[in-house]
């Protein structure tokens, strides 16, 4: 199965809001100069906007002296990069084989279905951002999701969309 990435559609003309980049000079300023800097670099850029903003990636190339395709590169190379805002609950429906087997389709329909967005999108509201991924290493739990650090087994469309409704719930109050 293939993960669909996300990133931004420039061509469709998709924005992405402007960020104060004031905190990414500090962490510049902590790994300029130093061999293999790129990964840190970018991880710290991610850890302080949830993704890594077009902006960002200017700034650093700029004051970091590293080519703007370099950083690129590895941001899209690496699975653990963003490159657009994500919802505040990410819901990772795993696909691996066991969940696979275990009809895992099924929750990521009904998933779809009830938050309205595609696998790899952001509820409008920006609450909820919903992808498939290869393997969550609970594969006696299978089908499984997880939602920020929180593991559910043993799921149906339903249950799975029950717990959807239940986040949601507890964010309203």
């Amino acid at each position: 199965m293939r993960i669909k990435r996300i990133q931004p559609d420039v061509a469709k003309g998709e924005e992405q809001k402007k960020e104060d980049l004031t905190q990414v000079a500090a962490i510049i300023n902590k790994y300029k100069g130093k061999k293999g800097n790129i990964i840190p670099l970018l991880q710290g850029t991610q850890n302080l906007f949830g993704y890594i903003p077009r902006e960002a990636f200017i700034m650093i190339s700029e004051e970091a002296g590293i080519p703007l395709n370099e950083l690129y590169g590895v941001a899209t190379f690496y699975a653990q990069f963003r490159l657009k805002p994500v919802g505040k609950h990410i819901v990772k429906v795993c696909h691996g084989t066991a969940c696979h087997v275990q009809n895992a389709t099924a929750v990521s329909v009904a998933l779809e279905e009830a938050l309205g967005v595609n696998d790899g999108e952001t509820t409008p509201d920006g609450l909820f951002t919903l992808e498939s991924v290869a393997c969550l290493g609970c594969c006696s739990l299978a089908p499984v999701m997880m939602i920020g650090n929180d593991t559910f087994g043993k799921l149906t469309g339903k249950s799975a969309v029950n717990i959807i409704k239940e986040i949601k719930m507890k964010e309203k109050n």
